[in-house]
């Protein structure tokens, strides 16, 4: 029996468990596992120095390296997370809907876990820990095959874990880590039908076209993030540029990074030469249409591609165009439909924006990057989903579970 085979049978033996167990054995677990993160951040941060190490010796960029980095700080807040999730209500067992039929049948819709989650993941070992507290504070065991680069920092993380759920009510081997790190291992998991009942890909658009071509098992498909932040010809100066540098410099590896910046023709006459010059202190790359071009002089050329690519770098597009028309056709063709931006004390462009722009989330003057489960109150997320089907956007607690029929009679048949 495989590695990938044994580990996610053995999941499968702790649903019942899980699936039965209080909201209060629950959020101990997750209080315990958040502590022993704490305690034991030395030797989780050792872990992934070897990552680091291995990672700058094959020529990983910086802005790549710092998705896989991980310091008290980060651990702290990851660790937080869990404390978040322990706070949050349990979806688990909720009433969705209840009714009587005219024959006496009393029927109640309630939640309940997936069961056994896949997860497929690359370089962020923080998604380590958000799957392994927001799966079983839902109730379900998962299997998490996280990138090779970040492979001794995943060991050391599960071993942590699995040292804290010893203490509770959650057995250890609910969270299980694929150590194998060539891609067989992946394509195995996407047929484990029987023994996992989603799988869940987070990572770039070749790894989630992989899971999506391939699977046999369910997928909740999350998207890769070529966002959009477009400055309407009313936008206030100092809001859009405080707006777009975060949006694409605060952290430019992560999904909700802004990659392309639409600007209106009459907004870009007055204020794109002073917002460019701040981005180039930082420094970051300008790939620009031709009217971008001849307002800044160091900006290279744009090609079609480029708009097409999520960078995950200090590099970033912009576009000049005529109006809010002409935005909205530009992302509708390049968007991934992850998080989309509108800059505009126009309030009914605003409302057309908001309205029109298909994509998990939509903003009107706030940056992009609050696309994400801490921000929106989640304490984590799985993953942001940018399909339509059963969850979208950041997915936190009720996005992990489904729901069945109780139906309670006295003596009822159908004739």
């Amino acid at each position: 029996m495989s590695e990938v085979v044994n580990k996610a049978a053995l999941a499968k033996e702790t649903a019942g468990v899980l699936a039965s167990l209080s909201t209060a054995d629950k959020n101990e677990a997750l209080r315990i596992m958040a502590e022993a993160l704490i305690r034991e951040a030395p030797a989780i941060i050792a872990a992934n120095a070897e990552d680091l190490e291995r990672g700058r010796l094959g020529g990983t960029p910086e802005s790549m390296l710092d998705r896989l980095a991980l310091d008290v700080s980060r651990i702290t807040g990851i660790a937080e997370g869990l404390q978040q999730i322990a706070e949050l209500p349990d979806p688990i067992g909720d009433r969705l809907e209840t009714f009587e039929r005219p024959n006496g049948l009393y029927i109640e819709k309630i939640r309940v876990p997936l069961g056994v989650i896949g997860i497929i993941y690359e370089a962020r070992p923080n998604v380590t820990v958000d799957a392994a507290g927001l799966c079983l504070k839902t109730g379900n065991a998962v299997v998490l095959r996280g990138g090779s680069s970040a492979l001794s920092s995943n060991r050391k993380i599960i071993e942590v874990l699995h040292g804290a759920l010893a203490e509770t009510a959650i057995p250890s081997q609910a969270l299980q880590l694929i150590e194998d790190p060539n891609r067989s291992s992946v394509d195995e998991m996407l047929k484990l039908n029987g023994l996992l009942d989603v799988i869940i890909p987070r990572g770039g658009s070749a790894l989630i076209q992989n899971v999506v071509l391939n699977a046999t098992v369910p997928v909740i498909e999350t998207g890769a993030g070529i966002c959009h932040t477009y400055l309407d010809a009313g936008a206030d100066p100092e809001m859009a540029l405080s707006i777009s540098l975060n949006a694409k410099a605060q952290r430019p590896s992560v999904c909700n990074s802004m990659e392309t910046l639409l600007v209106h023709r009459d907004y870009a006459a007055k204020h794109l030469l002073p917002l460019a010059e701040a981005f180039r202190k930082i420094p970051v790359e300008f790939r620009g249409c031709p009217e971008t071009t001849a307002l800044i002089p160091w900006a290279l050329p744009a090609a079609r591609e480029d708009f097409a690519t999520e960078y995950n770098d200090y590099i970033l597009n912009i576009k000049i165009v005529g109006g809010l028309d002409e935005a909205l056709q530009h992302i509708a063709e390049f968007s991934t439909k992850h998080s989309e931006c509108i800059v505009t004390r126009d309030v009914g462009n605003a409302e057309r924006f908001l309205q029109e722009v298909d994509a998990a989330a939509v903003y009107h003057n706030a940056s992009t990057r609050f696309t994400d489960g801490f921000e929106f109150g989640f304490g984590a997320e799985i993953g942001i989903s940018t399909q339509k089907l059963h969850a979208r956007g950041p997915m936190g607690l009720p996005a992990l579970t489904s729901s069945k029929y109780k139906i309670h009679g006295s003596g009822q048949i159908r004739g």
